[in-house]
Order: C-alpha cells, then sequence, then structure tokens
C-alpha cells in the first residue's frame, strides 16, 4: 500500500507568510504515487450515481481527467473567467483578497445531469461553493464533491450542501 500523503510537500510561508501550501508536484511526478491517488479517489465514489466530472481550474483538470478515464464519464471544464471560448455561465465569489469569477460553458450539461465537482484541495470551500451554483445554474444537479486533500481546520466542507469525499485531510 502506498502512501500518498508522504508524497505531499509542505511548503512554508507559500504564497505568503503563515501559509502552509500542500505541494502535490512530487505525487505527480510519480507515476506509481499519481495512480494511487486517482484510484483513491476513484474507490471514494464508486457508489455514487453521477452523469459527468467536473474540474475546477487548474490542478483538479488532472485529477478529473484520469478519474473520467477510469469511470468512463466525460469532463465539464470549470474554468477563470475569460477563458472558455463559447458561450458561458458565470459565477462570482469572494476571496480573502478580494472577488473571482468561474464560468462554464452554457451546454456544458444537459438538464439534470448529475454532476461530481473534483479539484486538488479542499480549503475555504468558496471555489467548490461557486462551482456547484454554476452546475446548477445550468440545469444540473450537484452529486457531490470530490477532493484529493481536505484542510479540516478551515471547515471548507460545511459550506458544501451535497456529500464531500477526500482522500486525505490535513489540519492546519
Amino acid at each position: 500500500m502506498i502512501d500518498i500523503k508522504k508524497h505531499i510537500r509542505d511548503v512554508q510561508d507559500f504564497p505568503r507568510e503563515g501559509i502552509c501550501f500542500h505541494d502535490i508536484t512530487p505525487l505527480l511526478q510519480n507515476g506509481e504515487v499519481f495512480s494511487a491517488a486517482v484510484d483513491s479517489m476513484t474507490g471514494l465514489v464508486s457508489g455514487v450515481d453521477f452523469d459527468a466530472v467536473a474540474a475546477i481550474e487548474s490542478r483538479g483538470f488532472i485529477f478529473a481527467a484520469a478519474l473520467c478515464r477510469n469511470l468512463g464519464k466525460g469532463m465539464v471544464l470549470i474554468r477563470k473567467m475569460g477563458k472558455l471560448p463559447y458561450s458561458t455561465q458565470a459565477e462570482s465569489y469572494d476571496l480573502e483578497y478580494g472577488t473571482d469569477t468561474l464560468e462554464v460553458h452554457r451546454d456544458a450539461v444537459a438538464k439534470g445531469d448529475r454532476v461530481l465537482i473534483v479539484d486538488d484541495l479542499l480549503a475555504t470551500g468558496g471555489t467548490a461553493e461557486a462551482s456547484g451554483r454554476l452546475i446548477r445554474s445550468i440545469g444540473g444537479t450537484v452529486a457531490g464533491y470530490l477532493f484529493l486533500i481536505e484542510l479540516t481546520g478551515l471547515s471548507g466542507s460545511s459550506r458544501l450542501t451535497e456529500s464531500v469525499y477526500s482522500v486525505m485531510q490535513f489540519e492546519i
């Protein structure tokens, strides 16, 4: 059994002083560990009913693409404003230091499709919460949220009304 957590590097004071950044690049650089991480994520949602996977930019794309391949599902891209080429729906949300906006193609899911939202890390939950609103605004239903890492001390999962699945938790 591979200890995936051992392949997460802690970088102190990044991106600013007082923050401990959990760097997934060592995990990504090791094919066996990356496969184990994706297999763990796949296993967590094996009993969840969903039609598509929505990936949050940008590290969510990495895990969602592999998950889609494992499960034979299609992938919906949730991107920062101005990055998608077709007709989009936008959702703004608050950050610690301002606001940001996410977009999705308006035709990314069919009405009533159950969508699993995937990202690498759940912190305060703002991005995931906005992603859920975005999926609902185009007619989808959120089937749940899946993360590789959850920072439990920030209570991000409490902002999400649907089930939250995470491979590993870190206290902050």
